[in-house]
């Protein structure tokens, strides 16, 4: 196992009681260290989401948003992948939202993972399920 899928398959657990609050004691999803040059982003809230997604409609650079849960086996095997792919198309915006810790602006996400992509602020594709080579292929037509 490479020290990435090592590094997000570990579940997030709160540290110390400020972070309990937080997130409500439940576990906060997947642990995300990026470099700073990687245009990817963790929508922490519902409010973060609806922030993200204002600036994804009202911007004219390509992004992508992979719903996904911290108990789906599915959403952490992907997971290194995206991140990986994140890197390798530097002109997107690539952003993970957790369904739990996002509930009601992701109530309408019913599958995990979820991967919408937008282009000039519009969705313009949706895909279910996983698949490193579907995934890469679908970020380079929407790229």
């Amino acid at each position: 196992m490479s020290s990435v899928s090592k590094r997000i398959s570990t579940l997030a657990i709160p540290k110390n009681k400020n972070e309990k609050a937080r997130t409500g004691g439940r576990k906060s999803g997947f642990r995300i260290q990026l470099k700073p040059q990687c245009q990817f982003q963790t929508a922490t809230s519902d409010q973060s989401l609806l922030t993200i997604l204002d600036d994804i409609k009202s911007s004219k650079t390509p992004a992508v948003i992979n719903y996904g849960a911290s108990w789906c086996g599915v959403c952490s095997q992907i997971f290194p992948a995206f991140e990986e792919l994140s890197k390798r198309f530097e002109g997107m915006r690539f952003v993970y939202a957790d369904i739990d810790e996002c509930p009601e602006t992701t109530r309408h996400i019913r599958y995990t993972p979820t991967f919408q992509f937008y282009r000039n602020g519009e969705k313009v594709d949706e895909m279910f399920g996983t698949g490193e080579e579907r995934l890469r292929d679908r970020l380079w037509l929407h790229s």
